[in-house]
């Protein structure tokens, strides 16, 4: 199982304190989000290439129609040298209500069609021009995005809804399978353990633990570290469900999870 932490910059000083310890708590990946709201994942992460030895480094996800591949094949490339290897690309075609951030941009804002094609366009420069390449992380949610990564992807991230059943994400990773016999590995992220969820889950969203729990959501973990480990283990067995993305506002919270977790592989 593996561990990733989103981290939102706050500071430049906060920033190197937060990734590197990160990588001392045992995460393998700092994750950043590409919004308009947030500070531009690509320059940060190299930041954090600088003052790191060993955790990898992924945007959370970038959205292929925001940059020309041209463009994001150089910073790539730039990022893989800086950080000896351990930069990993987060793509995606662009979150639905991502069009506005286009048009800000001066940037051409296509067809749910066009945009998974520039979004395998892209994945395929970047493969043949960086050296070494990266490993490539997709974010897909529908069926015709999940068949598409499949045919791309090394990992792809399970972009549902937060109050997704495990039904749901099983559904999710069938389509894939059905569409290669790659061994395509899953990525999900936590929306919450026990009674905590991260703040903008409540207010812009109105959710709750309770509400959530009522529902079935599978990214809910239960507070017990035990079960919860026990949970994780049962769905990288049976969906290869191998690494869970958590907000860095529920780490205090997930800690427990991730020590048990560490240190029952060591006494494997």
């Amino acid at each position: 199982m593996k561990f990733g932490m989103i981290v939102t910059p706050r500071t430049g000083a906060q920033w190197v304190d937060a990734v590197r310890a990160a990588e001392n708590q045992g995460y393998r990946t700092i994750l950043l989000p590409d919004t308009m709201y947030t500070p531009s994942p690509l320059p940060m992460l190299a930041a954090a290439a600088a003052v790191t030895g060993t955790v990898r480094l992924r945007p959370n996800v970038l959205a292929a129609p925001l940059r020309y591949s041209a463009a994001l094949v150089r910073e790539a490339a730039a990022l893989q040298l800086l950080s000896g290897g351990r930069f990993e690309l987060g793509i995606g075609a662009g979150r639905p209500d991502a069009a506005a951030e286009a048009e800000r941009l001066g940037m051409p804002w296509g067809s749910a069609r066009q945009r998974r094609e520039q979004l395998l366009e892209t994945v395929a420069a970047v493969r043949a021009a960086v050296d070494p390449a990266p490993e490539i992380v997709v974010a897909a949610g529908g069926p015709r995005m999940l068949a598409a990564a499949a045919e791309i992807a090394d990992r792809i991230l399970l972009a549902a809804p937060p109050s997704a059943t495990e039904a749901e994400w099983a559904d999710m990773v069938r389509v894939v399978r059905d569409n290669t016999d790659r061994g395509v590995r899953f990525t999900h992220q936590l929306v919450g353990i026990g009674e905590r969820l991260p703040f903008w889950l409540g207010k812009h969203l109105g959710l709750t633990a309770d509400g959530l729990r009522d529902v079935g959501a599978a990214a809910l973990l239960p507070e017990d570290p035990a079960a919860a480990a026990d949970l994780l283990e049962y769905r990288r067995e049976k969906y290869g469900i191998d690494e869970l993305v958590v907000p860095d506002e529920l780490a205090p919270a997930f800690a427990p999870v991730l020590h048990r977790w560490a240190g029952s592989v060591a006494d494997r």
